[in-house]
């Protein structure tokens, strides 16, 4: 027989007046007892007592649970299982139990006898899908996900949790396939409009995105995750006009949004509307006072945007009211540092303490503004203090070794690469310097094996594709070679002036002087103040006989330090002679 009243509400007379009456029904559905708990009483020969006493501990279970006593429910619910141990219904009970006490894999063991008890039971499913989810093991919750619906096709809530369970694991196309039953079941499930959106957003099917979303609009207008998202959509394809109206639209349902209203600042500076974006900026300073750490955002905004005495004058209320607030320290101090304070910014870096996660790069910051100042061994000794603290922080080793590297301690420099590289061995950007480094020493075949090795890891690394083309073209060897791979950097780095210098380079070296001069300029107008650049163009405007041209760029090129300055005043003298 099955137990089918509930027990929640007895009280503990109750009970004992139901035992004296011996009325006690049937209960098949109970649960065993933790390890630890105390032995049940001696079975009774009768299989009357040992339905009572399986009803007593059930009861006295609830009772327990009702008041919060989850352990000791576990306990009674335990002994009422030893005595009803074929009681679906309570194997789901303790299921229940120890998933309130967050054991899980109790709950699922329990859970899963039910499950085999009755394997058509809808609910014993579900729980043992919930549990599963809870384990982290999303295929085997998909599998009793997936057999719950067998029983019952209709239950959408279900369908919708596999759908979240298919996009969790990227499995974008099984996952279409539930939202289209679930929309050709109901076409007005607007949570399944919205997740095809965002499928379609994270597959980058940007049409179908916003054709979904505004689906989902069309029937919740003010539905604030559709919204979010289609912004996010706009600004992810530049259309920032479109993402501005969506996030004042969604603003206007939820005013106190401040991520929304945080996104409108930006798109608004961004655009050069500052005086609108001053008004959000309002709107938003109204939610806090000054010198609350909630006012982070707004200095941190300020910054993006290099209003700096802005950023300066919120961040350092927040940290004179709240010393201990590093994130808003480590900004205040990159935005003195930006506005060329450096004496300031560096007694800020200096009081992020260790531990922080922002004190590794405030050392790195502090490193970069003494070499600035052509303070070497202070950026030294900043670098190893903070290397010796955070040991496992491969940025620290970067920025030394680009120090020493400054200071021609080229062999000290490769050490220190080496330590790095100790710890990571794939970094490319050690193994990039380590690259640079060997050049710099002279020796051009270990430049090129760190580079090559560089593209091991990763062939699409513009800068070392960029690095060895450039050496073959400076070296007036496999040319072709080297434009292919120069080519291949400018695929990924379309607009780098140094990228499309070497390119030009590479044109000139083959004699192409009219195809080397046009990527010149493109080079030079990019980046306008590189000395070897503008070497280049003056080499190239010297073969084409512009000698007017040629002399400019050469002058220009010793203005902006030229490495090789004597070079450089030799062909400005040998212009100058054709000039005459």
């Amino acid at each position: 027989m099955s137990f089918l009243c509930s027990i929640r509400d007895f009280v503990a007379h109750l009970l004992i007046s139901l035992f004296i009456a011996g009325t006690l029904v049937s209960c098949s559905k109970f649960q065993p007892r933790p390890a630890e708990a105390p032995s049940a009483p001696i079975a009774a020969p009768h299989e009357e007592d040992r339905l009572m006493r399986a009803y007593r501990d059930f009861a006295l279970a609830s009772l327990h649970e009702s008041e919060g006593r989850y352990e000791k429910a576990a306990e009674y619910l335990g002994f009422a299982i030893e005595s009803d141990p074929d009681s679906e219904y309570l194997l789901l009970r303790m299921a229940g139990l120890l998933k309130a006490l967050r054991n899980y894999p109790g709950a699922l063991s329990y859970a899963k006898k039910a499950v085999a008890m009755d394997p058509h039971k809808l609910e014993s499913r579900l729980i043992l899908a919930d549990l599963y989810i809870l384990l982290k093991d999303d295929e085997a919750a998909i599998r009793e996900y997936e057999e719950a619906l067998a029983l019952d096709p209709k239950q959408k809530k279900v369908r919708l949790m596999l759908v979240t369970l298919h996009i969790q694991k990227k499995d974008y196309e099984e996952a279409k396939k539930e939202l289209t039953l679930l929309i050709k079941e109901d076409p007005d499930l607007v949570i399944g409009y919205y997740y095809m959106g965002r499928i379609n957003l994270e597959l980058g099917n940007y049409g179908e995105a916003e054709k979904f979303y505004q689906e989902a609009l069309q029937r919740n207008e003010a539905m604030e995750p559709t919204l979010f998202d289609l912004g996010t959509l706009y600004q992810m394809t530049k259309e920032y006009g479109k993402a501005a109206d969506i996030y004042r639209k969604l603003l206007s349902f939820y005013p106190h949004n401040s991520v929304v209203r945080e996104r409108l600042i930006n798109i608004y500076y961004g655009l050069g509307e500052d005086e609108r974006a001053e008004q959000e900026m309002g709107e938003l300073k109204k939610q806090s006072k000054p010198g609350d750490p909630g006012r982070q955002s707004l200095g941190l905004i300020y910054l993006r945007h290099g209003k700096l005495d802005e950023s300066i004058a919120e961040l350092d209320l927040i940290v004179t009211a709240w010393p201990e607030d590093d994130k808003s320290r480590y900004y205040l101090a990159s935005a003195l540092e930006e506005k060329g304070n450096h004496d300031e910014a560096l007694e800020q870096f200096r009081k992020i303490p260790q531990g922080s996660e922002y004190y590794a790069n405030s050392r790195i910051h502090m490193a970069y503004i003494y070499e600035e100042r052509k303070q070497y061994e202070e950026a030294v000794e900043v670098l190893r203090k903070a290397i010796e603290a955070e040991k496992g922080k491969v940025e620290l080793y970067l920025m030394l070794s680009t120090v020493l590297e400054g200071k021609k301690e080229f062999d000290e420099a490769l050490a220190v690469i080496e330590r790095g590289l100790a710890l990571d061995e794939r970094s490319e950007e050690l193994l990039f310097r380590k690259g640079v480094v060997f050049d710099k020493k002279g020796d051009k075949e270990k430049c090129l094996e760190q580079m090559k090795r560089i593209l091991e890891l990763n062939p699409r690394h513009a800068e070392a594709l960029n690095y060895i083309g450039y050496t073959y073209a400076e070296q007036g060897i496999r040319l072709d070679e080297a434009m292919a791979m120069i080519q291949k950097a400018l695929e990924v780095k379309p607009n780098s002036g140094y990228i499309i210098d070497s390119l030009g380079w590479v044109y000139f070296q083959k004699g192409l002087y009219d195809e080397a001069m046009k990527y010149l300029e493109k080079a030079a107008a990019l980046v306008p103040n590189d000395p070897m650049i503008l070497e280049h163009l003056g080499d190239v405007y010297l073969k084409k006989k512009m000698y007017a041209r040629s002399l400019e760029m050469y002058e220009k090129a010793l203005t902006f330090n030229h490495p090789e300055e004597n070079k450089i005043r030799e062909k400005i003298e040998g212009v100058k002679k054709l000039l005459i």
